[in-house]
């Protein structure tokens, strides 16, 4: 809940500058919903694409407060972010209900990045692996083979982000490895391999070289680094 519609145009209008012509890597901006339109404007000529921080598991119809995937694509949203932590903790999202959104986003043909997690409590209490699989099984639960290969995960230590505490690139490695294990278990190897597994857990541009370097850590999820263009600027060069 960050940015007016003026300055999420200045931020990506910055961004654009500098990686509008990228290829190399895949750049996605997620605004507010009340930025949708404009930034989807603002980027239309460049290599950058939009997504939304969450949608309805519904179609149009009497949900109110609630936004469709169909509405969505009306701005050339192509991603959407679903099960986010925050999400997770305060609006009290199940699996069983981002499984519901991922499925409808399937159906839309938008590129659902499903996010999975554990707490401070869950980690210290050796329940890290548990937790995870729980999660990657229910929240994926009815996606088949091609629609999964278009969903992307995002791995969020709860217990990392905005703590203080960060998790090193060998523990990074070490949970990515554990839920691509957890893919090849509902699918195969090969399959696995194709999914694409994001690191959320407060990346930095003093960070982001060390954690993309691994080999399970297939991109980022950025939260706070991304509401300035200099420091996101620079997570995608650590990429580069």
């Amino acid at each position: 809940m960050n940015k007016t519609v003026a300055e999420a145009l200045d931020l990506v209008r910055d961004l654009k500058l500098e990686l509008g012509g990228v290829k190399e890597v895949d750049i996605v901006v997620c605004p507010p919903f009340t930025a949708l339109s404009d930034v989807s404007k603002a980027i239309l000529d460049s290599n950058i694409r939009l997504g939304a921080q969450n949608m309805s598991e519904h179609n149009v119809g009497a949900y109110t407060g609630e936004i469709a995937a169909v509405m969505l694509k009306e701005f050339s949203v192509r991603y959407v972010i679903l099960g986010h932590s925050e999400r997770r903790q305060y609006q009290k999202e199940s699996n069983e209900l981002i499984a519901k959104k991922a499925a409808a986003a399937h159906a839309a043909s938008l590129k659902p990045i499903v996010c999975v997690g554990e707490t401070l409590s869950e980690r210290e209490s050796g329940q890290t692996e548990k937790v995870l699989e729980t999660q990657v099984r229910g929240s994926l639960a009815g996606l088949t083979k091609d629609q999964m290969v278009e969903t992307i995960l995002a791995y969020e230590p709860v217990w990392a982000i905005g703590t203080g505490r960060n998790a090193t690139d060998a523990q990074a490695q070490e949970v990515h490895a554990f839920i691509r294990e957890s893919i090849t278990r509902m699918w195969n190897r090969d399959f696995a391999d194709r999914v694409r597994i994001q690191y959320g857990g407060s990346m930095k541009p003093d960070n982001a070289r060390g954690l993309l370097s691994q080999g399970d850590v297939d991109g980022g999820l950025i939260g706070g680094a991304s509401l300035k263009a200099d420091s996101f600027l620079a997570i995608a060069a650590a990429a580069l």
